[in-house]
């Protein structure tokens, strides 16, 4: 399967294929997978997220998922690459990871029928859903803060062609230890369809991600901690994260908030356990 990465090179951007330890890049030049600077594999035009898709995930919840699906967006603004950073901004606490499977578009994609969206997708790449529940209660319908703050779009390492998406195993590490494990095959709704629903009223320009759904057991991270995710035949996207340089300004807009609402999203929807809470990291 033919893995490409887009990586920073002697000052610029530069498009490099991977042969086994080594990138190349057009001109011949290389560097060393471990050496090389990564930047997001794909540029989108727009990121798209599905909120519930595996099974695990809505039985932790102990909920219904509705009939079709439901989505948010994650402005190009939140990108980060493999090695990344994340920003948890001072002043906020509960910053979850989301190890998921990204969708990369690599044709303009309209109005088409499921069992066609395969022929619009380029390939697969590892994502972090990334999210600030700090924000959850003034942006619960939009999640623009919650999901869309910067750095909270990790993507890589690369883009990985002819992947099968199917009966794949996802993986989520924090500092080492397994904290998510899931496959593929409990998405509800599968990549061809998440494609076409999206396709049937807004378009799809190649290098746009559709972000397909996290497992079980997303919890918080705090600075200092090392986050890497591994799905099978994608690879491993690994970023650390960090506290933000400046606090959340309080002289404009909602602040962060703990309501319950917040501390049981972030602790997995343990509404049984209101009150019992971990102390604060």
């Amino acid at each position: 399967m033919p893995e490409y990465r887009r990586v920073l090179l002697d000052g610029a951007t530069v498009e490099t294929v991977r042969d086994g330890d080594e990138l190349i890049a057009a001109d011949g030049r290389r560097v060393g997978v471990e050496d090389a600077h990564h930047l997001p594999p794909v540029v989108p035009s727009k990121v798209i997220a599905v909120h519930l898709n595996h099974r695990s995930r809505v039985e932790e919840f102990r909920i219904g998922l509705p009939d079709t699906p439901t989505y948010f967006h994650k402005p190009t603004s939140a990108l980060n690459a493999h090695r990344g950073a994340v920003v948890r901004p001072e002043g906020c606490s509960w910053l979850n990871y989301e190890g998921e499977v990204a969708i990369v578009i690599g044709r303009t994609a309209r109005n088409i029928a499921p069992d066609r969206a395969g022929e619009y997708i380029a390939g697969y790449t590892v994502a972090n859903d990334f999210g600030l529940h700090d924000f959850r209660d003034t942006d619960a319908g939009s999640m623009l803060r919650v999901k869309g703050s910067d750095t909270l779009c990790p993507l890589g390492p690369g883009l990985v062609t002819d992947w099968d998406f199917r009966g794949k195993r996802l993986r989520t590490l924090v500092n080492g230890a397994v904290v998510q494990d899931g496959s593929t095959d409990e998405m509800t709704w599968d990549m061809h369809y998440l494609v076409a629903d999206i396709a049937r009223t807004i378009t799809l320009y190649p290098g746009d991600v559709l972000l397909s759904g996290t497992p079980a057991n997303s919890r918080p991270v705090a600075p200092g901690d090392v986050v890497e995710v591994e799905v099978e035949g994608l690879g491993r996207l690994t970023n650390h994260v960090v506290t933000g340089p400046v606090p959340v300004r309080t002289d404009v807009g909602a602040q962060p908030t703990e309501s319950e609402e917040v501390l049981s999203t972030a602790l997995g929807g343990d509404w049984e356990f209101r009150g019992i809470r971990p102390p604060r990291r």
